[in-house]
């Protein structure tokens, strides 16, 4: 029996395997890596371990794709699930109120995250990670049904060009216009004026309200890309088409960011276009090892993480996954020494592995 049987007719197992990709170092393979960096010692080691931590604020690493890598594969999925609802016969209307229930699922699911978190950050906390999956998904469902290409790229260049001439331009009191500092910035100052709660870094939030904006912007770009993927052009056009898009957004984020900093936690316009640039290459990537020249089994790990994302994001995040690991190895895990944090490490992801595993066997494909 084929390992993918069993999986949905018409995916592309490329944007599942990417997903999972990306989901991977969310659950633990950044950890596994900074262990590995730690028992090497080396100073190279250590420079290297560093691209897996987010900088304090200003800043570039490549931890820093993770989250709008995933926002892309939202926008590239929702490409497809979109145009198959509409081919079907589905009204706007439906699919309007199927994207709303889910923005609520999401949005709920994120709050109960943060109920958990009260104790750590002295309150609630109204903002987070499934917060923003929940604003981007509707904010882009709600452009993607009612325009058409041309529009989706218009709205995609107003929203990163419009956020860049309000960070740069709108003074804030006591700092004035076009101060990226984690007091001066415009983003910040608008979170400590309407976001109610726990801020997450005090003076502005990790996902606040005007920095959604271009990530909008990211997750259209994924959009964008799903088009071109649906389109009619041989499979390997399409790869080289990413390449050459992948390759733009990367040289115009890095120009742009010279007048505006690359910075994920403003979500800058150059942030946009840098990590969107590397979204659409390791995409061509995917696509054209899985779905052009056929290397299936390779992506197998990351097929079961990506058909199972967003769950095992929430669960890990509601569930101690180490009192599992705890249970099978704490009569002899000590006597790891030095190499303990490594095996700590692989052994929690290879839990968590092994839970999305059974779900993917059992063919529970958990669409939040």
């Amino acid at each position: 029996m084929s390992r993918y049987e069993g999986i949905p007719a018409g995916r592309v197992m490329s944007v599942d395997a990417l997903r999972g990709f990306d989901m991977f170092w969310i659950i633990g393979g950044s950890a596994v890596a900074e262990a590995i960096c730690a028992f090497s010692g080396s100073p190279f080691a250590q420079g290297f371990a560093r691209q897996f931590r987010h900088p304090e604020f200003l800043g570039f690493t490549a931890l820093d794709v993770v989250f709008p890598l995933f926002l892309y594969v939202v926008g590239v999925s929702l490409s497809f699930s979109l145009s198959r609802r509409l081919s079907s016969g589905d009204s706007r209307r439906d699919i309007m109120v199927h994207v709303i229930k889910r923005t609520f699922v999401l949005y709920f699911l994120g709050m109960v995250m943060e109920a958990g978190r009260i104790d750590a950050l002295g309150g609630l906390r109204y903002t987070g990670v499934l917060h923003r999956i929940a604003a981007c998904y509707f904010l882009t469902s709600l452009i993607a049904v009612n325009t058409r290409i041309r529009g989706q790229a218009i709205w995609t260049a107003v929203l990163v060009v419009g956020y860049w001439l309000a960070m740069t331009l709108i003074p804030v009191p006591g700092h004035g216009a076009g101060v990226f500092t984690p007091e001066g910035n415009l983003s910040g100052y608008v979170d400590r004026l309407f976001l109610p709660g726990v801020l997450y870094r005090g003076v502005y939030d990790n996902e606040g309200i005007l920095s959604t904006f271009p990530a909008v912007a990211t997750t259209m770009l994924g959009v964008l890309s799903g088009h071109w993927l649906r389109s009619a052009a041989l499979p390997a056009r399409k790869a080289a088409g990413l390449c050459a898009g992948g390759a733009s957004c990367l040289v115009l984020g890095l120009v742009w960011g010279t007048v505006f900093p690359v910075n994920k936690l403003m979500w800058t316009s150059s942030f946009v276009f840098v990590t969107g640039g590397i979204s659409m290459l390791l995409l061509a990537l995917f696509y054209w090892l899985i779905d052009v020249r056929g290397y299936r089994s390779w992506a197998f790990p990351f097929v079961v993480i990506g058909m199972n994302a967003i769950a095992i994001y929430f669960i890990q995040n509601v569930f101690d996954f180490g009192r599992i690991v705890l249970v099978f190895t704490h009569e002899f895990i000590d006597g790891f020494g030095m190499l303990r944090p490594l095996f700590w490490a692989v052994s929690l992801l290879a839990v968590k592995w092994l839970f999305v595993y059974i779900l993917y066997r059992r063919r529970m494909f958990i669409k939040i």
